[in-house]
């Protein structure tokens, strides 16, 4: 036979109560501190990942582009750049 100890059952039931107000407590902590980051980083114009990215995917391009144009130009330089003719040989008298 199993007899239900009624301070046992009330103490159970707190310690439930006291579990469930802690999560609560917690998640309440949780919220509030992420709304003041939130906060403090807004304050302080930090970007946002989206943006970040997005100013490092122009500057790579920025750079590729550079990269084409310095090529190019070096191709230009050689194409342009005047054929020295070789030293004629001069007789000495």
């Amino acid at each position: 036979m199993q007899t239900r100890n009624k301070v046992l059952d009330d103490l159970s039931s707190v310690f439930t109560n006291a579990m469930g107000v802690a999560q609560g407590a917690k998640d309440e902590a949780n919220t509030a501190m992420k709304s003041w980051v939130d906060r403090w980083m807004a304050d302080r114009d930090f970007v946002s990942r989206e943006e970040f990215d997005a100013v490092r995917a122009m500057a790579q391009k920025a750079r590729e582009e550079n990269e084409a144009l310095k090529a190019r130009l070096e191709a230009l330089e050689v194409k342009a750049a005047p054929k020295k003719k070789p030293a004629s040989r001069a007789k000495k008298p």
